[in-house]
Protein backbone atom coordinates (compact mmCIF):
# COMPACT_ATOMS: atom_id res chain seq x y z
CA UNK A 1 0.00 0.00 0.00
CA UNK A 2 1.49 3.37 -1.01
CA UNK A 3 2.31 5.95 1.63
CA UNK A 4 0.62 9.36 1.68
CA UNK A 5 3.75 10.89 0.17
CA UNK A 6 3.82 8.32 -2.64
CA UNK A 7 0.13 8.86 -3.37
CA UNK A 8 0.64 12.63 -3.41
CA UNK A 9 3.64 12.26 -5.72
CA UNK A 10 1.64 10.07 -8.09
CA UNK A 11 -1.22 12.58 -8.11
CA UNK A 12 1.17 15.47 -8.84
CA UNK A 13 2.78 13.50 -11.67
CA UNK A 14 -0.66 12.71 -13.11
CA UNK A 15 -1.71 16.38 -12.88
CA UNK A 16 1.49 17.52 -14.63
CA UNK A 17 0.81 15.00 -17.40
CA UNK A 18 -2.73 16.28 -17.85
CA UNK A 19 -1.52 19.88 -17.87
CA UNK A 20 1.13 18.98 -20.48
CA UNK A 21 -1.47 17.33 -22.74
CA UNK A 22 -3.77 20.35 -22.39
CA UNK A 23 -0.91 22.65 -23.45
CA UNK A 24 -0.05 20.40 -26.40
CA UNK A 25 -3.67 20.34 -27.61
CA UNK A 26 -4.05 24.11 -27.17
CA UNK A 27 -0.85 24.72 -29.14
CA UNK A 28 -1.91 22.22 -31.80
CA UNK A 29 -5.26 23.96 -32.16
CA UNK A 30 -3.62 27.37 -32.40
CA UNK A 31 -1.35 26.06 -35.15
CA UNK A 32 -4.37 24.55 -36.90
CA UNK A 33 -6.15 27.88 -36.68
CA UNK A 34 -3.18 29.65 -38.26
CA UNK A 35 -3.10 27.02 -41.03
CA UNK A 36 -6.82 27.43 -41.71
CA UNK A 37 -6.50 31.22 -41.62
CA UNK A 38 -3.72 31.04 -44.20
CA UNK A 39 -5.81 28.82 -46.47
CA UNK A 40 -8.73 31.23 -46.15
CA UNK A 41 -6.58 34.29 -46.84
CA UNK A 42 -6.91 35.66 -43.31
CA UNK A 43 -3.78 37.53 -42.20
CA UNK A 44 -2.30 39.58 -39.38
CA UNK A 45 -4.30 40.19 -36.23
CA UNK A 46 -7.36 38.58 -37.80
CA UNK A 47 -5.39 35.34 -38.27
CA UNK A 48 -4.30 35.42 -34.61
CA UNK A 49 -7.90 36.05 -33.54
CA UNK A 50 -9.10 33.20 -35.73
CA UNK A 51 -6.50 30.85 -34.22
CA UNK A 52 -7.76 31.81 -30.74
CA UNK A 53 -11.31 30.98 -31.83
CA UNK A 54 -10.16 27.49 -32.82
CA UNK A 55 -8.53 26.99 -29.41
CA UNK A 56 -11.74 28.12 -27.70
CA UNK A 57 -13.85 25.83 -29.91
CA UNK A 58 -11.99 22.85 -28.44
CA UNK A 59 -13.42 23.63 -25.01
CA UNK A 60 -16.95 22.69 -26.11
CA UNK A 61 -16.53 18.92 -25.72
CA UNK A 62 -13.91 16.25 -25.22
CA UNK A 63 -12.06 15.12 -28.32
CA UNK A 64 -11.44 16.80 -31.64
CA UNK A 65 -14.93 16.81 -33.14
CA UNK A 66 -15.74 20.34 -31.94
CA UNK A 67 -12.60 21.72 -33.60
CA UNK A 68 -13.22 19.78 -36.80
CA UNK A 69 -16.84 20.98 -36.96
CA UNK A 70 -15.74 24.58 -36.54
CA UNK A 71 -13.04 24.60 -39.20
CA UNK A 72 -15.13 22.58 -41.65
CA UNK A 73 -17.99 25.08 -41.26
CA UNK A 74 -15.54 27.92 -41.87
CA UNK A 75 -14.13 26.19 -44.93
CA UNK A 76 -17.66 25.67 -46.26
CA UNK A 77 -18.54 29.31 -45.61
CA UNK A 78 -15.52 30.41 -47.65
CA UNK A 79 -16.07 27.87 -50.42
CA UNK A 80 -12.89 25.94 -49.62
CA UNK A 81 -12.58 22.37 -50.90
CA UNK A 82 -10.39 21.31 -47.95
CA UNK A 83 -11.64 17.91 -46.77
CA UNK A 84 -12.25 16.62 -43.27
CA UNK A 85 -9.56 14.00 -43.95
CA UNK A 86 -7.13 16.85 -44.67
CA UNK A 87 -8.04 18.50 -41.37
CA UNK A 88 -7.65 15.26 -39.40
CA UNK A 89 -4.24 14.62 -41.00
CA UNK A 90 -3.18 18.19 -40.21
CA UNK A 91 -4.27 17.74 -36.59
CA UNK A 92 -1.99 14.69 -36.26
CA UNK A 93 0.92 16.49 -37.91
CA UNK A 94 0.48 19.61 -35.79
CA UNK A 95 0.25 17.62 -32.54
CA UNK A 96 3.82 16.47 -33.21
CA UNK A 97 4.92 20.02 -34.04
CA UNK A 98 3.27 21.33 -30.85
CA UNK A 99 5.06 18.76 -28.70
CA UNK A 100 8.43 19.70 -30.19
CA UNK A 101 7.75 23.42 -29.77
CA UNK A 102 6.67 23.05 -26.15
CA UNK A 103 9.62 20.80 -25.30
CA UNK A 104 11.91 23.48 -26.71
CA UNK A 105 10.30 26.09 -24.46
CA UNK A 106 10.83 24.18 -21.21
Amino acid sequence: MPTKEQAKGHEEHHNRGQEWEFKVMARRNKLLGLWVADLLGITGDEAADYAKSVVIADLEEAGDEDVIRKVMADFAEHGSKTSEADVRAKLQELAKVARVQLQGEE
